[in-house]
């Protein structure tokens, strides 16, 4: 026999030398297919686990169910109008890494990740089935590689064009080579069992003319089983040639890297140093600020002083262009003794209201009446005596650089972080901090009219931020099942009840019922990204707001939270982004913008703006105030055009009677410094109850040894209740692989006390509370909650 064929040739050697019936090689008639070449734009190019097939996607009212031809490849559904498309345009991608997996009869699936919800529709059962067979194993499969990814940061990408096209190349190429191997490898054990059969009933021939036909195709199959044995040599020796060259020009780039990064640690480990020596020095210094480098001060005329301290700090803080911030409108108070000898202008901003501005004294009260916040406290005092205090936080020292610096870019979530950096509450207790101010909306209850009331309703989704201007510590990620209740139904006339129905992504049900006329509830999914200098907290999923008198339905989502200085500096938070709250019964409307904290703006710090207009987009009051201090409400009696601004857009002029107050911040408790600056209803959600459920936050150990300066004995314990879910997950994926082998439906974690809907308003797939939790408080029958800790 010759030289062998060379690898690339593998497979037509094969084809000419074996019968078509026994030939391995050619693609399987199903809809499990190899690689195909990806061109440009595609969202990821198939690989051996690619299933493919026609599916119908609701699109919309009109049109109904489209059919559409959808690729599963690498953890990713794509879909596209039709084959040929595959080649230029892809029409949308979803990750099963996160996404829900739900099917609503025998021929339909629904897909759900964050906002983007899919809803599929197969031609028959059987086909329904092979899908979520398909999209449960990939999703399995992504959720494996997305646990199991490594921390270490030192496989950036090269840093020249040049360098990533090489190695790019290099890849593609061993890659190949590797398919070679694994080919051969099947064929040589294929060959070697047919020829081992064939050599076994050569043994056991009686006829001569029998024995000849045998012994030929002993022969035929010897000869095949060589070919293809010198085939896989030649591909081994290719692919051992090519990784030696390349293994060697790796590690030395692999080495050069290392020692540029033990560098880069070194210098910023000594920058940090250096800059707590000068803030020291800075703060002994007779005469200057002790708030150096700390975030910018919300005071009126400390404009200055702020934008000197951020010029300490200006390569670890996150700067805007001031002209991107200027405000889409200006306002100008006008004078209420004109506007009602006129009267022209008053009768159609408050929807027939009075022409003069003094709306009911139980609704809209005086800035300048600053009493009135202190004598309604008093009215909202519990009747239940609650604890104003909790242990100090212990002065402990860590290096942060040294956890943060292999973190870069990763999900928050994903960090194994000690508890140092957290404080003393979950997550599901810090969304329920969001009712402190919760008086707001039992007014807005009290509002006949919708525009006013839709006012209330922006300033409480405002007040939910005045919490956070100081707490820069983490809150516990919530272990899956863990639940949290707040029952003030005595003292203030609500209760609500918080569920973790999610891990990876991490999210949170809350449901809200009060006696005073609304209802409210969210799923809130968090992301998190940390990038070095900065922390964005992207908070998903909508808020709901039910008033049950007029059905008044709010829907608005929350803005994303930016924590700087990480390395370097003392820690701020900052607010930005747009809210868009909408009345879905009336399509009323109300804008409003989280001002970021820009160095060459004039505007005072964490400001906060909005409109609210009508169904017609006619504009009635103007909201503005600060994130962390107060929201104010003037009414708007004209508005016109104004001139055009330095980049030639027109600015509407709103001329508005004087401010009324909606909302003012409480102050904090006396030594909140020292108890992570939590406000008098922080102070009480860990606080020990009687009844409340085996899951409550309120149980969780490591939290409550962190809350009584035990940290050392609660970063076991914490280490111990994250090992323990680890090893429940498994088990649910292995018993979600053994099902779908065994061809059976597996339904997978389910929340105990909310169930997962189709939004009527929005349209996605949300978890609503589906009761049964204060039935069983009464009963004190815990006997479906899980063991979690």
């Amino acid at each position: 026999m010759g030289r062998a064929a060379a690898p690339g040739s593998l497979f037509s050697a094969v084809r000419c030398l074996s019968c078509p019936r026994h030939c391995l090689l050619s693609p399987p008639a199903s809809d499990m297919s190899g690689p195909a070449p990806a061109p440009p734009g595609t969202p990821a190019a198939p690989g051996p686990d690619t299933y493919k097939g026609w599916l119908f996607k609701w699109t919309n009212y009109l049109k109904g169910y489209q059919r559409r031809w959808f690729v599963l490849s690498n953890g990713l559904l794509s879909y596209y109008r039709t084959q040929a498309e595959m080649a230029h345009t892809c029409r949308g991608t979803i990750n099963l890494s996160t996404a829900h997996i739900d099917t609503e009869d025998s021929c339909n699936i629904v897909l759900s990740n964050g906002g983007r919800t899919y809803h599929l529709k197969a031609s028959c059962e059987v086909e329904r089935q092979r899908w979520v067979t398909a999209l449960e194993l990939a999703k399995a499969k992504a959720i494996r590689m997305m646990n199991n990814q490594s921390d270490d940061s030192g496989d950036e990408e090269p840093s020249s064009q040049s360098d990533k096209s090489e190695l790019h190349s290099s890849l593609k190429a061993l890659t190949s080579k590797l398919d070679d191997l694994s080919t051969c490898n099947d064929l040589i054990a294929k060959h070697g069992a047919a020829l081992q059969r064939s050599l076994s009933e050569l043994e056991n021939l009686k006829l001569p003319i029998e024995s000849g036909e045998k012994i030929k195709s002993v022969n035929e199959r010897a000869t095949l089983f060589r070919i293809t044995s010198n085939a896989m040599i030649n591909a081994c020796r290719v692919f051992l040639d090519l990784a030696e060259t390349h293994s060697r020009k790796w590690h030395r780039a692999l080495q050069y890297e290392r020692e540029q990064r033990v560098r880069l640690e070194e210098t910023i480990e000594q920058l940090a140093k250096q800059h707590n020596s000068l803030e020291r020095a800075c703060r002994g210094a007779p005469g200057l600020s002790s708030n150096i480098a700390g975030a910018p001060v919300t005071t009126k005329g400390s404009v200055k002083a702020a934008k000197g301290e951020a010029s300490d700090e200006d390569e670890e803080t996150e700067y805007f262009d001031a002209m991107e911030d200027a405000p889409a409108f200006i306002t100008v108070t006008a004078d209420p003794k004109q506007h009602r000898r006129s009267g022209s202008n008053l009768s159609s901003a408050s929807g027939g209201q009075s022409e003069e501005w003094h709306l009911e004294d139980n609704v809209f009260h005086s800035s300048q009446d600053g009493s009135y916040y202190d004598s309604k406290r008093k009215d909202l005092l519990p009747k239940k005596r609650r604890r104003m205090s909790i242990p100090d936080k212990p002065n402990y020292s860590l290096n942060l650089w040294s956890i943060m610096k292999n973190c870069i870019g990763k999900e928050l979530s994903k960090i194994p972080m000690p508890v140092n950096f957290n404080e003393p509450l979950s997550m599901l207790q810090r969304l329920t901090e969001d009712l402190e101010y919760h008086e707001l909306l039992d007014k807005a209850a009290k509002c006949e009219n919708s525009i006013e009331q839709m006012c209330f309703v922006a300033a409480f989704s405002v007040s939910s931020y005045s919490t956070t201007v100081h707490r820069t510590a983490k809150p516990f990620n919530p272990l899956l099942g863990e639940t949290f209740e707040l029952d003030r139904l005595e003292d203030f006339g609500y209760r609500s009840i918080c569920e973790q129905v999610s891990h990876h992504p991490p999210a949170a049900a809350h449901h809200v019922n009060s006696k005073n006329g609304w209802n409210l509830w969210q799923e809130i999914t968090i992301a998190s990204k940390f990038r070095g200098k900065y922390l964005s907290i992207m908070p998903l999923g909508d808020i709901h707001l039910e008033f049950q008198s007029s059905g008044n339905h709010y829907v608005w989502r929350k803005v994303t939270s930016t924590v700087h200085n990480i390395i370097v500096g003392k820690l701020w938070i900052d607010q930005s982004g747009d809210i868009e709250i909408i009345n879905y019964k009336t399509k009323d409307k109300c804008q409003m913008k989280f001002t970021p904290y820009s160095y060459f703006s004039r505007d005072i710090a964490r400001k906060v703006t909005g409109v609210v207009s009508d169904a017609n987009g006619k504009a009635h009051y103007v909201l503005s105030g600060t994130w962390d201090e107060k929201i104010e409400c003037a009414k708007i009696v004209h508005s016109s055009q104004g001139n055009s601004s330095a980049e030639g857009k027109q600015k509407t002029v709103y001329q508005t009677l004087s401010a009324k107050l909606l909302w003012k911040k409480y102050p904090l408790p006396e030594n909140a410094e020292n108890m992570y600056y939590f406000s008098e209803l922080a102070l009480t959600l860990n606080e020990p109850e009687d009844d409340v459920a085996p899951t409550d936050s309120r149980h969780r150990p490591d939290q409550l040894l962190m809350e009584n300066g035990k940290w050392d004995e609660a970063n076991v314990e914490k280490q111990r209740l994250e090992e323990k879910q680890r090893a429940v997950r498994r088990r649910r994926e292995a018993e979600a692989v053994e099902a779908l082998e065994e061809g059976n439906d597996y339904e997978g974690y389910q929340p105990l006390w909310f169930e997962r809907k189709v939004d009527p308003y929005t349209g996605e797939l949300i978890c609503i509370y589906k009761g049964g939790y204060w039935e069983s408080k009464e009963k004190q029958d815990w006997s479906r909650c899980p063991d979690i800790f």
